[in-house]
Formats: structure tokens, sequence, C-alpha cells
């Protein structure tokens, strides 16, 4: 492809040992002691209203876990998914715009922020993008919407691709951003994915070593952000910089090189059927290494996509831009 330099077998067969090793540490990461055992940082009822003007909060009960969402506007609904390490936040300059004419829904996925962070489950499967994907669906009934679009950025575009597979008759629309699906990166490793995405393999070693490092990582960026003023920042180290949520995403990545490497392999032959819009940043690695429209095209049978002028936080660089092609999607 395009912009990706090709291993020879020596080079394949490193990549499947080295694959191997994930697995393996992602199994040992179940069973290690979970860090932070501590309750996960509670937060005062809309702490981030302030960034969705119109919004309001709650937490939802799924069945397998409790979801901090807010909800804004009305008319049609449409799900806001967002990836990591960030929080429902990351639309803050889409949401509100797109509740004039939607009724917008932006949760916290399980894990992350200041939804619930369940235990590991066997072989990483309550960080599994199929029971993130089962939270949105009971989230959205929850709100009377049974089938609905969906909108999401970088781990959220993954549960929005198990969505379309394992609930296409909820999902009308999808569209995914700066993303390729997770099965092909993990069975098309090349050095430049290594170089642009060191984390897929870093956060999937065993519990507590990510964690630890991540920790340490946060709480300096925290103490200096904290007499920057910056607000946004500021609530995005308040999540990160929380043991549960460290965990809770090492535990998606965990879930990524493991589990959803089986649901995936299994669906292979699966396409995705309502309308796909990929999007990806032009400043960005992804649309350098990969050939974007042409990967998801071999997962869709509607799939269309184009380049933003953006890096990899496609919505908070370029909010009007996407604001724009999500109009555009929802019609």
């Amino acid at each position: 492809m395009r912009g990706m330099r090709r291993f020879d077998r020596r080079d394949l067969l490193t990549q499947s040992l080295a694959l191997t090793g994930l697995a393996a540490a992602a199994r040992a990461a179940g069973a290690a002691p979970r860090p932070g055992q501590a309750a996960p940082v509670t937060p005062a009822r809309g702490t981030t209203l302030r960034f969705f003007p119109g919004f309001t909060a709650e937490t939802v009960k799924t069945s397998g876990a409790e979801i901090y969402v807010l909800k804004g506007g009305s008319g049609p609904p449409v799900l806001l998914l967002h990836g990591a390490p960030q929080t429902h936040i990351s639309w803050r300059k889409v949401a509100p715009e797109l509740a004039k004419t939607h009724t917008v829904i932006v949760p916290d996925l399980r894990g992350y922020g200041d939804s619930s962070k369940p235990a590991d489950g066997d072989n990483h499967a309550n960080y599994a993008k199929r029971a993130m994907a089962l939270d949105q669906v009971e989230l959205m009934r929850h709100y009377g919407h049974d089938t609905f679009p969906v909108i999401g950025h970088d781990r959220g575009g993954r549960v929005g691709h198990r969505l379309a597979l394992d609930h296409p008759e909820r999902v009308t629309k999808l569209m995914v951003l700066d993303i390729v699906p997770t099965h092909y990166l993990y069975t098309h490793v090349t050095i430049e994915f290594i170089q642009a995405y060191f984390h897929w393999f870093n956060y999937v070693r065993a519990a507590p070593g990510p964690e630890n490092d991540l920790k340490a990582q946060y709480d300096a960026q925290r103490a200096k952000v904290a007499a920057s003023g910056d607000d946004v920042r500021i609530e995005y180290l308040r999540a990160q910089s929380d043991p549960a949520s460290i965990h809770g995403m090492c535990e998606d990545y965990r879930a990524g090189a493991s589990i959803d490497l089986q649901h995936d392999a299994a669906d292979l032959a699966r396409k995705i059927q309502c309308p796909l819009v990929t999007l990806w940043g032009s400043k960005g690695p992804m649309g350098r290494i990969y050939d974007v429209l042409a990967i998801w095209k071999e997962r869709g049978v509607s799939v269309s996509g184009k380049p933003m002028n953006a890096g990899h936080n496609i919505q908070e660089d370029d909010p009007a831009g996407t604001l724009a092609e999500i109009r555009a999607l929802l019609g």
C-alpha cells in the first residue's frame, strides 16, 4: 500500500512472535492486582455542563456499567463517542451546535471519565468493544431511541464499528474519525505503525507497569496546568489522572490486543451495512501511513471519506468542518 513498507518473511515471523507476546501480556494483566482499588473520582453533578450550554447530565445504569452522559437538543437522535485518553468533552465544540437540530447524546465510555470502571473480566471481556457497544445500545434505549446514527472518534470509532456489526438493526449511519480497523492494524504491523502509535504496544503490558507510568505523567502535567487557567486541560487531567480511569484505558487497549481480535477475526466476512463515512486528519500520521478510505471500503458496502485539515483530534482541531460532515451524513 502506498506509503507503507512491507516486511519479508523473517519480519512477519517477528511480528507474529511479538503479537503472541502481547496476548500473553494481556492475559497476565487480567490476573494482576488492579491498581487504584479506591473508588474513582466522583464528580459533582453536571461538573462538565459549563462546556455544553443547554445540556443536562445523568448517570445511566446499563447491564454492565454505569454510564455518565450528557444530553441536549431535540429532534432526531445522534450518538457521539469520544476517543482515548479523552472524555465526552472532546465534543464540546460540536455538540452544542448539533443540538440545534438533533437530540445529542454524549457519554463517557466505560472505563473513561466519570463512567464506571468494571472489573477486567476474563480475557479483558469487560473492556471488549462488544461490551462497550452494548452499553450504547442500552443507553440509547433508555432515551427511547431504538435506531440512531453513531459518530465515533478514535476508540469511540472502534466501539461504533462493533456497534454496526453486532447491532446492524440499530445503527442507521456510522462515521469513524481518524482510525482504521483494529484487526487490520495488528495484522499489518509495520515500523511506521510502531513508531507513530507506540502506545498501542506500551499500554498492553501487564498491569501495573503502564498504569504507574501514566499516573506519574498525568500528575506532572496536572501540576503544571493547574496554574495556567486552561479550563479544558484541567478538566481532562482531572479525569485522566484518576488511577481507575488509567487502568480502564489500559484495559481498553489490552482488550483490543486480545478478545477484540478474536471477535474481529470471526467477523471478517461481514460488512457494515449502513452508510459509513471515514474522516482522517491530514496533519496526523493515519493518512500518511494508510490508505484509510481503501481499507474501510473493504469493511462496508457504502463507504466514503476524506482527509480533514486537522491532526488526530479532528473534532477539536476542525469543529466547523467536522460539524459540516456530520450534518451531511445525517442528511
